[in-house]
């Protein structure tokens, strides 16, 4: 195929993610690095969709899937069980908290999501309680596509095509310190110290609540917001006072991206149930864990005697090779702890833009950082949605050879922008600094687009 090909809607027969856009064809990849057919090489500083953990052409993590698939390609979850559902489930037990041992292998996130969420009310209504329906998430959030996991994601403009066929869910507002009225400053702030919870539910009714979710650290809707030390143990008692299971969604933040394998280690908290999606298989096959435990399962066993959630591609044996092989992978090379290390380096770098007026934040833990644009620093004053400073900025990257991940329109007014910058865990510091001086080369010429629309 000629690198003058256009890839792009309405040519070819791809139903492309974006339909006004042309497609650059990714030919092969390399650690950090993706090359193009025209030969062009781009600096994947978000690892895909945050997926990309142990980066690209990761000839181990290939060996496995090749090696499983010509084993055994696949076989029905609910006939036969297989080696490699069996020893990732074992090595995931091993790396999660206690009592979380029993583990459901999806395609995606929000397979995952829906899993969590649907088996939580089925161990209610198993429990002889089938008043505790309700879900309470956090706004701004995001949990996925699907429609149970689209309802608990308080993104307004992403519900809003769809708002008709959602499920109501409760609102809280997010431990979103740099955009919360306090802006991190009040110890007793109900956002940020995780009170609003507990008004929530006395609010619902706490005998109709079956699920709290929440991601530990913000995913794309708070850019890497990280919340103040306390706020898990306060969302974890508010919980169990009140009989609510509580949903930890790790699909980006988990499986050592931030830093440690769950992104809820550091703070002692366990959750009822633990979805890990995204970097967990490297990228190489589509698989997401749904972990929760005895506790809830027993319930389950003696009722109706299974989960009532599954998909043909459950317990896939050649994701969950790919799953397996990361996870040693991690081990092998203590790749989490150099994730630690690396994403020190990376947070302290790119907070050298906060220099930049329209820079307002830097923040972010392990190889996750948020930067979030504003018009005015002082004010904090959000570019006009119009503007599309995000979707510009990302174009801007990819034509200097950078890839990051855009979040805009994530507040209730629909507007906001930010970008994820997250690459794989095997980044060297020659490659961060690489980064840091693209970003600066795309953000100057985001600016100058809408400083001089017209090119004048």
């Amino acid at each position: 195929m000629s690198p003058s090909a256009e890839n792009r809607y309405p040519a070819g027969h791809v139903l492309y993610r974006r339909l006004a856009k042309r497609f650059p064809r990714i030919v092969r990849g390399e650690g950090c690095w993706l090359y193009d057919d025209a030969g062009k090489r781009y600096l994947d500083a978000s690892s895909g969709a945050l997926v990309c953990n142990l980066g690209h052409g990761n000839a181990e993590l290939a060996r496995a899937v090749g090696e499983q698939a010509a084993r055994l390609g696949y076989v029905n979850g609910v006939a036969f069980t297989h080696d490699a559902v069996e020893e990732l489930a074992a090595e995931l037990s091993a790396l999660t908290a206690d009592g979380l041992d029993k583990t459901l292998f999806c395609c995606n996130g929000g397979d995952a999501v829906e899993a969590a969420l649907k088996i939580a009310r089925q161990f209610w209504a198993e429990s002889g309680r089938p008043e505790k329906r309700k879900i309470v998430s956090l706004s701004p959030s995001y949990h996925g596509s699907t429609l149970l996991a689209l309802s608990a994601s308080g993104r307004p403009g992403y519900r809003k095509q769809f708002q008709d066929w959602l499920v109501p869910v409760c609102s809280v507002p997010a431990p979103y310190a740099y955009r919360c009225a306090c802006r991190g400053e009040w110890e007793d702030c109900p956002a940020c110290s995780g009170t609003a919870l507990e008004a929530a539910l006395l609010q619902e009714g706490p005998e109709t609540v079956a699920a709290f979710i929440a991601e530990p650290v913000g995913g794309a809707s708070t850019g890497a917001s990280v919340p103040r030390p306390d706020y898990w143990k306060t969302i974890r008692e508010i919980c169990d006072r009140h009989e609510v299971l509580f949903i930890a969604d790790e699909i980006l933040v988990g499986a050592g991206r931030t830093g440690t394998w769950s992104a809820l280690e550091p703070y002692a908290v366990a959750p009822d149930f633990q979805i890990f999606g995204k970097g967990i298989a490297g990228g190489y096959a589509p698989l997401s864990a749904m972990v929760t435990s005895r506790r809830i399962l027993d319930v389950l066993a003696e009722g109706t005697g299974a989960p009532l959630h599954n998909q043909t591609f459950s317990q896939f044996p050649v994701s969950c090779a790919a799953g397996l092989a990361t996870i040693r992978q991690l081990k092998a090379h203590a790749l989490i702890e150099r994730c630690a290390r690396m994403g020190e380096i990376l947070l302290r770098r790119l907070g050298e833009l906060l220099e930049h007026p329209n820079v307002g934040d830097v923040r972010g833990r392990g190889l996750l950082v948020g930067v979030e644009f504003v018009e005015d620093k002082e004010s904090r004053k959000p570019f006009h949605p119009s503007l599309r400073m995000a979707e510009g900025f990302t174009q801007a990257a990819q034509a200097a050879g950078l890839v990051v991940w855009p979040s805009s329109g994530y507040t209730d007014r629909e507007d906001g922008d930010l970008v994820l910058i997250g690459p794989p865990f095997t980044i060297s510091e020659s490659e961060i600094s690489e980064l840091v001086r693209l970003f600066r080369v795309a953000l100057d010429a985001t600016l100058e687009t809408i400083q001089n629309p017209n090119g004048r």
